[in-house]
């Protein structure tokens, strides 16, 4: 028995050191990939990138700003942040300084979408996106507002938004087709497969004398999906436009 206990005892021992060993060679191998992003603000994109390869990183140049205080074709910020660690063959995102503006932003409201377009392209600007809106009264296809406005300092990007103006769009209309006698809950499906919306729903008052009325108080009847259509508004053959409400009488 005592000879079973010290077989079993070490061989607990002999799984824990094994765990332990493979736990640390796992930990050195993968802190042994990683490696801190280097400070490349500062740089040109070729000394950027030779840095960061040097360290089995990417370096990929995203986007173009103007800054003052960075001179032209210098790197202006980057991500990760320098210190930071990451896995080798990590990717390091970096913004080029394009130095001073020097490029006034012309003016483009009034004018259609091409020729703003070859306004702003020809001073070597970018169009960046492009709205549009329904303006009433005002004619389609014109430039309503820009982002950044004219003559703007300190832009940060050689790039200028456009928002448009487009015709209303006149909401369709249809003819109110003849609802009486058909049942409830097949008219109901039809408005709103229609793209209509189902309004006041009311039973018709009934017409039985007072003096054949029951002594006993009941509820009134509420409407059923098997109820018949005795009335509609609109009525049948009026033009109503898409979504409206339609409300119907029945028995």
């Amino acid at each position: 028995m005592k000879s079973f206990l010290r077989f079993a005892m070490l061989a607990l021992v002999l799984l824990a050191v094994a765990m332990i060993s493979g736990l640390t060679a796992m930990r050195f191998a993968i802190h042994g990939q990683e490696v801190q992003v280097p400070a490349v603000v500062g740089m040109t994109p070729a000394e950027a990138e030779r840095t960061a390869v040097g360290l089995g990183l990417q370096l990929e140049v995203e986007r173009q700003y103007y800054s003052p205080q960075i001179a032209e074709g210098r790197i202006m910020s980057q991500l990760p942040a320098p210190g930071t660690k990451v896995r080798r063959g990590w990717q390091v995102r970096v913004a080029q300084s394009m130095g001073p503006q020097r490029v006034a932003i012309p003016d483009v409201t009034q004018q259609s979408e091409r020729a703003a377009e070859w306004n702003i392209r020809r001073r070597g600007l970018d169009l960046a996106s492009v709205a549009q809106i329904p303006m009433p009264g005002m004619a389609a296809d014109q430039v309503v507002a820009q982002s950044p406005p004219a003559n703007a300092s300190q832009v940060a990007a050689p790039r200028i938004n456009l928002l448009i103006s487009v015709s209303a769009i006149d909401p369709v209309a249809y003819v109110m087709p003849n609802f009486v006698g058909q049942p409830l809950g097949s008219v109901s499906r039809a408005l709103q497969d229609a793209g209509f919306k189902l309004g006041n729903v009311r039973m018709a008052v009934s017409t039985e004398a007072p003096g054949n009325a029951p002594s006993t108080f009941s509820p009134p009847p509420q409407p059923t999906p098997t109820s018949l259509v005795m009335q509609q508004a609109p009525a049948a053959g009026q033009r109503v436009l898409a979504g409206a409400s339609v409300s119907f009488e029945v028995r």
